[in-house]
């Protein structure tokens, strides 16, 4: 009892030490309080004493008389007042006009400004002092004028910051907080005597208060509900409480024995006596299970002793293992639906969906999908030997004898799997040893190295989703694996469920892809597309989402030229592909008009506008936001001529390497109206490589669209000439990993026609001149070695430049190109076009078109900006 004692004692003597500082305190405060205020009262009459006599001293100094009425007053009274304050230890010295304008001030911003304060009694000639609160803060100020000869010419202010007075008043603190030190320090060592005295004499407590402490005590000890013991040096138990007995099924007799003679099993009487500490140390005593947590007694004044705390833990022991489990099943099932089908890809969701339950529900689990799940099609489950392919596989070793992914299988009907493939809701065969041995045949041997490798319990369930059954689901468990139960079962059930919605919905989306890349790589350009014009390599790389409207067209033109054509739908789908359709057989037909391309792109905006206005739908993929590029490259002289409508520019690598992007007025979108189309006209030497392309290639969300132009750049400097090496090079090192984009790339390498291979005349608007011209190409004819051709040609030529003699205007020009076919060409500057008409027998004209519409393979009428062309094309042997 001698501690309890020693902290009574310390307690009493404590209260008469805190009332001793309380006093001290107070007293303390008081006398700070009365000293600070009268010294505060002094220092404030003193202080404006000392305000008053500057004051009126630098009003009767003559240098400052003279100052006030100088022309700059706060030239020269500035130093003086910074003097003044400086050798006094004022606080500010301001001299002003007698209307109170400042001429001088602590702070620079205030000179000009009036005073603020009293001076009423200064400008009437007397001085006095004030307390006011200023721009500087509240102050003891003195204000005496400035008289010459009687009359008020100035007035000066002098204070002192009351803080400044507060300050020298705090000084007289520390002494008197020292002497508050010193006589708590007096209090402390009379109440540390006080308190030796009281534990000497409380020795002899009172036995009432000495008795109830210990009914405190007994009463907490037995009513707790944990067993207590307290453990002796001696290995011996000298205290038990009522669980502890109950706990232990101890002896009543137990106290003052030693351990080892309490019939306590090995393990928990070594505990016991080992005298180490031990935190929820778990044991068992019977049936049963108890958690020990064991403290030395050393620092409580016991020396080698223990004291034990028993907590039994049997039913909280099973609880817990209970809802462990549940909570690791729904996490399972959260994991389940969280990491299986992240992306629309059937594989790669079989694939997620092995690997979120192995290991937590089995050793070993594998996807048995029907072929055409695979491929995006309903499955068809034949009568019979059942047709699967394992998609996926995953366990806890990668030496399993089971099927690899990749594997085709057949399942007899008479198998368990086949059954799960029929419609059954699910197999679990706990015990494959013992269980019927049909699910071996299947494979004979393979079922035997199964059983050998040790997996012993198997569960099959079906994946089926939206009624559609797809496959199903193998769960294997190996080793010293417990076998599967129901409660597993039903487990493995809900988590293929939900990766039965994801597989479907992959084999769905791949069904929907692949329709969308066929039909969209039947509208695209076959793979072989030859010109003489340019040498051309093309690639369409669909999105790995979902298809879009992305589209590139190589289009003959006359006369030798070819258009290139590179567009973009908005949106993703089917009905981007639809659209994308009818939006390049619309520039196909309008290139057959051989129009100029801002002009076939104004034609194709208004197609565009017309189709959203007549067919607007909330299902349809407005066609409005589409683009396109348009070029056209005549080989004869290497003229080009671009025009776009909210497309990237295309890129120009000329012969020597250099890469320019081409700088063309920009469009707007297609279908959007308002702005006009512009064409640029370039002349490009032979050997260069257009480069055309959408934005799929170079835009991506993880880099900006400049960072994508610039890789592009360096791809087209650092590929090889022909078009062909360029698209390698451009798709390796510009291609985004994942595309979330179409990707349409357009090269083509310029060519032109030799000299040789064009001939062209000048024709006076004379009929003479036709005879002149038939004799000018039967020569050229013959100097090609076209001389079969050359009835048939002078015959087109003659009625054709006759019609331009007749009905066009000069001037009139012919023009004949040789390549794989023959070109006559005749311009003049009329933009009348002739029209194919069928002469009456007694007609005396009009047989002319008639007859170069029957000896020619083509004919037409192409405008250009001054007038026309009237050309006829010859099919050469």
């Amino acid at each position: 009892m001698r501690a309890a004692l020693a902290r009574g004692g310390w307690r009493l003597a404590g209260q008469m030490l805190l009332l001793q500082i309380g006093v001290l305190v107070l007293v303390v405060g008081i006398g700070a309080v009365v000293s600070i205020g009268f010294s505060l009262r002094a220092a404030n009459a003193e202080s404006r004493d000392k305000m008053l006599a500057i004051s009126r001293t630098l009003a009767r100094s003559p240098g400052v008389i003279g100052a006030v009425q100088s022309s700059d007053p706060t030239r020269a009274l500035l130093p003086v007042a910074r003097a003044v304050q400086r050798d006094t230890g004022t606080s500010f010295v301001v001299f002003m006009s007698p209307a109170g304008i400042r001429y001088t001030h602590p702070n620079p911003a205030q000179i000009g400004r009036h005073f603020v304060g009293t001076i009423g009694p200064a400008q009437r000639g007397r001085a006095f002092t004030e307390t006011f609160r200023g721009t500087l803060g509240e102050s003891v100020r003195a204000v005496a004028p400035i008289k010459d000869g009687g009359r008020v010419v100035g007035l000066v202010a002098v204070g002192v910051l009351l803080q400044k007075i507060s300050t020298e008043a705090e000084r007289q603190i520390p002494f008197l907080v020292g002497l508050a030190v010193l006589a708590l320090a007096i209090g402390t060592v009379g109440s540390a005597l006080l308190a030796r005295r009281v534990r000497r004499q409380t020795l002899g407590l009172d036995p009432a208060e000495i008795a109830r402490q210990y009914q405190h005590h007994d009463a907490v000890l037995h009513a707790v509900r944990e067993g207590v013991l307290l453990v002796d040096d001696d290995r011996r138990l000298t205290l038990a409480n009522d669980e502890a007995r109950r706990l232990l099924e101890l002896p009543p007799d137990a106290e003052g024995r030693g351990v080892d003679q309490l019939g306590l099993p090995q393990r928990s009487a070594a505990l016991l006596t080992s005298g180490r500490e031990a935190t929820d140390e778990m044991i068992t005593v019977g049936d049963r299970l108890l958690a020990v947590n064991q403290r030395r007694t050393d620092a409580y004044g016991v020396r080698g002793g223990t004291v034990t705390t028993l907590r039994d833990s049997t039913e909280l022991q099973a609880l817990t293992g209970k809802a462990e489990s549940a909570r690791k099943r729904l996490k399972l099932l959260y994991d389940a639906a969280a990491d299986i089908a992240t992306t629309l890809d059937v594989t790669r969701t079989a694939e997620e969906l092995v690997r979120v339950v192995v290991p937590r529900l089995a050793d070993f689990a594998s996807v048995d999908l029907a072929e055409p799940v695979l491929r995006g099609e309903e499955p068809g489950l034949v009568h019979g030997l059942v047709p699967v392919r394992r998609a996926a596989i995953h366990g806890i070793r990668d030496d399993h004898p089971l099927f690899r992914a990749g594997t085709e299988l057949s399942l007899p009907p008479t198998t368990p799997q086949a059954a799960v493939l029929g419609g059954a809701p699910g197999v679990l065969m706990a015990d494959l040893r013992t269980t019927s041995q049909s699910w071996m045949a299947v494979d004979e041997e393979q079922a035997q190295r199964v059983i050998d490798y040790g997996i012993h319990s198997l569960i099959l369930v079906p994946l089926r989703a939206r009624g559609v059954l797809m496959g199903m689901v193998n769960f294997w468990r190996a080793g010293d694996s417990e076998p599967f139960g129901d409660e597993d079962l039903f487990l493995a059930q809900e988590v293929v469920a939900r990766a039965a919605l994801g597989v479907d919905n992959a084999r769905r989306y791949t069904r929907e892809h692949a329709t969308a890349v066929t039909l969209q790589e039947n509208l695209l350009p076959g793979v072989h597309a030859t010109h003489n014009a340019v040498e051309v390599a093309h690639r369409y790389l669909p999105a790995q989402a979902l298809v879009g409207g992305d589209w590139f067209d190589v289009l003959p033109l006359t006369g030798f030229r070819v258009a290139l054509v590179v567009g973009d739908v908005v949106g993703h789908g089917l009905q981007a592909t639809a659209t994308m359709g009818r939006l390049r057989a619309a520039i196909h037909t309008l290139s057959d008009l051989d129009l100029p391309p801002d002009e076939l792109l104004a034609r194709v905006d208004e197609l565009v506008s017309r189709i959203d206005q007549e067919e607007a739908a909330p299902e349809r993929t407005p066609v409005t936001g589409a683009t396109c590029l348009y070029a056209v490259y005549d080989p004869v002289g290497g003229h080009c001529t671009l025009a776009r409508a909210g497309h990237l520019p295309p890129a120009l690598v000329t012969p020597d390497g250099t890469v320019e992007f081409m700088d063309l007025p920009p469009g707007p979108p297609l279908g959007v109206g308002g702005l006009r189309f512009q064409a640029a006209e370039r002349q490009l030497p032979e050997g260069s490589r257009l480069v055309l392309y959408t934005n799929g290639l170079v835009e991506d969300r993880r880099r900006d669209i400049d960072a994508g132009i610039e890789l592009l750049r360096g791809a087209l400097a650092g590929s090889g000439p022909t078009p062909e090496q360029t698209c390698t090079e451009v798709l390796r090192s510009v291609l985004p990993t994942r595309p979330t984009d179409d990707v349409a790339l357009l090269v083509a390498r310029t060519r032109m026609f030799r000299s040789d291979q064009v001939a062209q005349w000048d024709v006076e608007p004379d009929p003479t001149a036709v005879g002149q011209m038939r004799t000018a190409a039967a020569e050229q004819l013959a100097e090609w070695g076209l001389e079969e051709t050359a009835f048939t040609t002078e015959l087109l030529l003659s009625e054709l430049v006759t019609n331009a003699v007749r009905y066009g205007t000069p001037p009139i020009r012919v023009r004949m190109i040789r390549d794989h076919s023959l070109f006559c060409e005749v311009y003049d500057a009329s933009s009348t076009s002739p029209h194919l008409r069928y002469a009456a027998e007694t007609d005396e004209g009009g047989r002319g078109i008639f007859l170069v519409a029957q000896l020619a393979e083509r004919w037409g009428t192409r405008y250009t900006p001054t007038g026309k062309v009237i050309w006829a094309e010859q099919v050469l042997s």
